[in-house]
């Protein structure tokens, strides 16, 4: 991997869907790509290596949802087991980054923009995955 990656893909981890966006290091721009279907956790592994195929990211950001004391949350093993799967599959380098309040912040934000709220009709699992990038980039930026 070069010292500094371009192309980063992040991933909010959950045990029924799985959301994704993609962010450019150089430009600081952020946009949210598909949510994938999880059965407990695991998803379709073909259509993420597709993905990641597609987009041929530098570096892979896992959400790390960790309580709000900063201990681990009862999710944090499962989302640590899918960056390591997402290291041993693709072999791209994969970090963890703090997504506390990430979830609850799109919810919002779809909020403000005028959705209603069902999120089971319009999930924010890829926005929340896009937060996380965000933060990432914010923490990592030369």
């Amino acid at each position: 991997m070069k010292d500094s990656p371009n192309t980063v893909l992040a991933f909010d981890f959950g045990l029924r869907q799985i959301g994704t966006a993609i962010g450019n290091c150089l430009l600081g721009t952020t946009q949210p790509l598909p949510i994938f279907r999880a059965k407990d956790g695991i998803p379709d592994w073909a259509a993420i290596e597709a993905l990641i195929a597609e987009w041929a990211p530098d570096l892979l950001v896992v959400g790390d949802p960790l309580n709000m004391d900063g201990s681990d949350s009862e999710l944090c093993a499962r989302a640590r087991k899918f960056a390591r799967r997402l290291h041993g599959r693709t072999g791209r380098p994969v970090v963890m980054c703090d997504e506390r309040l990430s979830s609850f912040e799109a919810k919002q934000n779809s909020r403000d923009q005028g959705h209603r709220g069902d999120f089971k009709q319009q999930p924010i699992d890829s926005y929340a995955a896009e937060l996380i990038l965000q933060t990432w980039l914010s923490e990592n930026r030369a």
